[in-house]
C-alpha cells in the first residue's frame, strides 16, 4: 500500500494521498510498542495516595493506662496503628510512577502503531474538518457523514477553538492535534479520521531526523 483515499467531508471519495516510506509497515516489534503503552499509562498515574503513620497522626502524647494493673493490654500511645484513628502501619505513600523510554524508542513506536493501522485500514482522511460554530451537532454530523461505527480519533494540523468547543461533548470521539498525537491513542481508538493537512503535518513528524536512522 502506498497510498490511501482521501473522502470529502460529505463521505465522498475525493483522490488519494500518497504515504510517506515512515507511514509503510515493515518489520514488526511488538516489545517497543508494548512498552510505549505502558510508559503512557504509568505516567498518567497520579502517585498522590497517602496515609498518616503514627508519628503524623494527631494525639496520644502520653500513655493511656499505667503499664500494669488496669486489666487492659499494654499501650504506650493511641497513635498505634491497632488503635482505631492510630496511624496506618504500611499504608500507601507518595510515589512517582513514571516510566521512561528513550526519543528513538518512542519515535519507532509511535511509527510502527501508525502505520498498522493504516495498514488495517482504521485511518480514514477527510479533506477538510473546519467547523465554522462550535456546536457539538456539527461535529457529530461530519462524523456521521463517513458511516464510521465505534469510537473515533480526529485528528488535524491544529486544534483550533470551534473544533475543540465541539468535540468536547462527544463521548465517543476525541480531538487531538498531529504533532500532539502518542502512540497509546492511535491505538485506543478503532477509528481515526484525520484531515488532508494534518496527515500532511503527521507524515512530516514521522520523517527521520537527519543524521538519525530513526
Amino acid at each position: 500500500m502506498s497510498s490511501i483515499p482521501v473522502f470529502s467531508s460529505t463521505g465522498q471519495a475525493a483522490g488519494e494521498v500518497e504515504l510517506a516510506d515512515a507511514l509503510i509497515a515493515r518489520t514488526k516489534n511488538r516489545q517497543v510498542v508494548l512498552d510505549a503503552v505502558t510508559a503512557y499509562r504509568a505516567n498518567q498515574r497520579m502517585g498522590a495516595g497517602a496515609t498518616k503513620t503514627r508519628s503524623e497522626v494527631r494525639g496520644g502524647g502520653r500513655k493511656p493506662w499505667k503499664q500494669k494493673g488496669s486489666g487492659n493490654a499494654r499501650a504506650g500511645t493511641r497513635r498505634s496503628p491497632i488503635w482505631r484513628g492510630g496511624g496506618v502501619a504500611l499504608g500507601p505513600r507518595p510515589r512517582d510512577f513514571g516510566k521512561k523510554m528513550t526519543r528513538k524508542a518512542g519515535r519507532a513506536a509511535f511509527r510502527q502503531a501508525v502505520a498498522e493501522r493504516i495498514e488495517q485500514g482504521a485511518v480514514r482522511v477527510v479533506e477538510d474538518f473546519t467547523i465554522v460554530e462550535p456546536k457539538t451537532k456539527a461535529l457529530a454530523g461530519l462524523l456521521q457523514a463517513q458511516g464510521l461505527a465505534g469510537k473515533i480519533l480526529v485528528v488535524v494540523d491544529r486544534v483550533d477553538r470551534n473544533l475543540y468547543l465541539a468535540g468536547r461533548n462527544l463521548a465517543d470521539a476525541e480531538v487531538a492535534a498531529a504533532k500532539d498525537l502518542n502512540t497509546y491513542q492511535v491505538l485506543r481508538y478503532p477509528n481515526i479520521v484525520i484531515s488532508k493537512a494534518g496527515f500532511d503535518a503527521l507524515q512530516a513528524r514521522l520523517q527521520p531526523k537527519a543524521g538519525s536512522d530513526s
